[in-house]
């Protein structure tokens, strides 16, 4: 054996048994997560006291659980999860003798529910889905649609993103109306993003099962990690009434997560300031999405005493600096008399990044 291919050697060992290992993390998520929405529907069916909890079921359960795999949102998805791919229990059968969970606490296991027609075989998709793949084909109600983009991500080992970017662009319709099927499918798995380990593991899913932190699955950006890091030390260092709440705070809007790279609280304007970093050109999507964050903790977050959060928007492009304030909806001459007095300059914020960039020899 020669040293480049003692090299080549080593190099498919590595990739291989990360492959394997995230698919069994994967697997048992799924098992998970299909069993926690099999026991929520046999309690809302069978239950002793259901009626005593009655809608606040899911609320109430989150409560108790007190974590974040198990959020309101999640649990519904758990359910739905059941409710959609009944006959993927046929492949837990075993998984669920091996966690030894009592079975007077849940009754009978039920047994194997038939195969919808057409439709994949659960072990194959247990396999070969992760549980965020599976989010994205739950509001599919078309049976023989769902069933089309499982096979066709399993084909070609579709990132979730690749997985969405196919329904979003109407892949299944398309393919029915074209005369040459075959030959659009082959296009589309040649421009289609395959997983790789890191997509398999960095899941927001895969993290919170393994109770590690979220945000190491989004801080992929050595640079606006370094930025970041830095930038939370310089604000706090300003002073002038700024408490850190919270890096990379996880929202869901819809059935999506959004992550705001900074929140902080300031304690004399009685008010959330989000910070949101973007190594790259200035584009009126980001100015979007800041408002889109501002308008959702103003409805979810927001106190009865507190007054509309504020957004720091900061744009770079190697040695530019642009600073951009949001208020969304906000009457902008009260945020400038009251507000911009104690926030930071924009020229300091404009300085910092440039000094920051510079350091990183950029």
């Amino acid at each position: 054996m020669k040293f480049n291919q003692l090299i080549q050697v080593i190099q498919q060992v590595d990739f291989g048994t990360k492959v394997q290992t995230g698919k069994a993390i994967n697997r048992m998520l799924t098992c998970r997560n299909w069993l926690v929405g099999w026991y929520i529907s046999n309690y809302e069916q069978k239950g002793e006291d259901r009626a005593e909890y009655g809608e606040r079921l899911i609320d109430s359960l989150s409560e108790k659980l007190d974590s974040k795999s198990f959020s309101p949102a999640n649990l519904k998805y758990f359910r739905q999860f059941y409710r959609v791919y009944p006959q993927i229990g046929q492949s837990l059968i075993d998984q669920f003798k091996q966690l030894k969970i009592s079975q007077s606490l849940i009754g009978e296991m039920p047994p194997g529910t038939p195969l919808p027609q057409p439709g994949n075989p659960p072990e194959r998709l247990i396999s070969n889905l992760s549980f965020t793949h599976f989010l994205q084909l739950l509001p599919i109600e078309e049976n023989m649609k769902r069933t089309f983009y499982e096979l066709e991500c399993m084909k070609g080992s579709w990132t979730v993103r690749e997985l969405k970017r196919q329904i979003n662009t109407l892949y299944y319709e398309r393919s029915a109306i074209s005369k040459q099927p075959a030959l659009l499918s082959q296009m589309v798995q040649a421009g289609a993003e395959a997983l790789n380990p890191a997509h398999i593991v960095k899941d927001i899913y895969t993290f919170e099962f393994l109770g590690l932190p979220v945000h190491l699955a989004v801080e992929e950006h050595h640079l606006e990690t370094a930025l970041l890091n830095h930038l939370q030390e310089f604000i706090l260092e300003l002073g002038r009434g700024f408490c850190f709440e919270a890096r990379q705070q996880r929202i869901l809007i819809g059935d999506e997560y959004f992550f705001i790279d900074l929140v902080f609280y300031h304690r004399i304007l009685k008010c959330h300031v989000l910070v949101d970093l973007k190594v790259d050109e200035f584009s009126h999507a980001d100015a979007g999405q800041i408002n889109t964050y501002l308008n959702y903790y103003k409805a979810q977050v927001m106190a009865k005493n507190d007054n509309p959060p504020v957004g720091i928007l900061l744009v770079t492009n190697k040695n530019n600096a642009l600073v951009q304030y949001a208020t969304a909806g906000m009457d902008k001459q009260l945020f400038v008399k009251k507000y911009q007095l104690l926030l930071p300059a924009k020229e300091q914020l404009e300085n910092f990044i440039k000094q920051e960039l510079k350091n990183a020899a950029l």
